[in-house]
């Protein structure tokens, strides 16, 4: 295994890890609500994946009476 001879200054280590960006999460609109939603996953909001709905929802509305 390779083990450095030098010590590495801190200058280029951070230019070094300065390329260790995060990218924002892609989210697409969701078929049934139109709620945003990460693409290839069921919506949090109202469940459905694909035009099937596989959990309920969160938010229920109750008849009040």
């Amino acid at each position: 295994m390779a083990v450095p001879k030098r010590k590495m200054s801190r200058s280029n280590t951070r230019a070094r890890r300065s390329q260790w960006k995060t990218t924002a999460a892609a989210l697409t609109s969701c078929q049934s609500c139109g709620g945003n939603k990460l693409p290839h996953a069921a919506c949090p909001t109202c469940g459905a994946y694909k035009g099937r709905s596989y959990r309920e929802a969160l938010k229920t509305v109750h008849a009040a009476g």
